[in-house]
């Protein structure tokens, strides 16, 4: 569960000037239904360059709706140059701050305005999303915008990406290449690949099950008055038989699951199964 502050509760539950605006003359789109957010801003901007009125339409979560809500209350009566300046920090201080997790609201908040205010201009409305190399398919996340939110928000870990960015909340498969990126942008030296794990042979694997099961999960059990004796192995799957105290115990297959396939799991090899023969 978020932790959200007053403000954004008020916000997202009594959002205001949420609707289109038939008089806006500089309108700023950005995200995607496919993508999970999407944010259609609307800017009433009289000839002083005053921004006399704003509304929003946002698809998206409660920080989504919090961030458009005070986005516009934060930009009437701005000038122009005033509302250029914004950021996407201005928009979580205003909210009395957002979760980590939730500041690509924030962010997004941002990009619609600066797309709106090119639209005024009769500028192209390139989105920071969309330039440079696709490095996020789940979400669409070019490099522009993640070496960005990077210099701007003076991100430091792979996780600060996709908290700013949502890149890396999907399948992962783009978490090396964040890595890369974020390294490049601090100056650091590019990181190292993890080196795959050696694989086991049955042997290897059979002594190591024997041992943690040995040293480490009858001791465990014993302490209750339980034990464990391993049946055999057959490939991964390791076949143990509870005893003592732990035969027709109510909680038997949680032992198996919580305490037994877990630790084999973390000290001999990640796809382990562990079954009661």
């Amino acid at each position: 569960m978020w932790e959200y502050t007053d403000k954004v509760r008020d916000h997202f539950l009594n959002p205001r000037n949420a609707g289109d605006l038939a008089e806006a003359n500089a309108v700023g789109e950005v995200g995607s239904l496919a993508c999970g957010d999407a944010l259609k801003l609307f800017l009433k901007i009289n000839e002083a360059g005053v921004i006399e009125d704003a509304r929003f339409q946002t698809f998206g979560c409660a920080s989504a709706i919090a961030s458009s809500s005070v986005l516009t209350e934060m930009l009437k009566g701005k000038t122009v140059e005033e509302a250029k300046r914004l950021t996407n920090k201005d928009i979580a201080a205003e909210l009395g701050g957002l979760p980590k997790e939730k500041m690509h609201c924030s962010v997004m908040g941002q990009e619609a305005l600066e797309a709106a205010l090119k639209s005024y201009f009769g500028e192209k409305a390139e989105e920071h999303e969309a330039e440079g190399e696709l490095v996020c398919k789940c979400f669409g996340v070019h490099d522009g915008l993640i070496r960005r939110a990077i210099r701007e928000n003076d991100l430091k870990t792979v996780e600060d990406i996709t908290s700013f960015t949502k890149a890396g909340g999907g399948c992962g498969d783009c978490l090396e290449r964040l890595g890369e990126i974020l390294a490049e942008e601090r100056g650091q030296p590019k990181p190292v690949p993890a080196a795959e794990p050696k694989k086991l042979t049955n042997i290897q694997r059979m002594q190591l099950v024997a041992k943690v099961i040995e040293e480490e999960i009858r001791p465990s059990l014993k302490k209750d008055g339980g034990d464990i004796e391993l049946i055999d192995i057959e490939g991964r799957n390791v076949v143990v038989a509870l005893r003592g105290a732990c035969i027709g115990c109510p909680s038997s297959q949680l032992t198996l699951k919580n305490l037994v396939e877990q630790r084999l799991r973390e000290a001999v090899e990640p796809g382990i199964t562990v079954t009661q023969g």
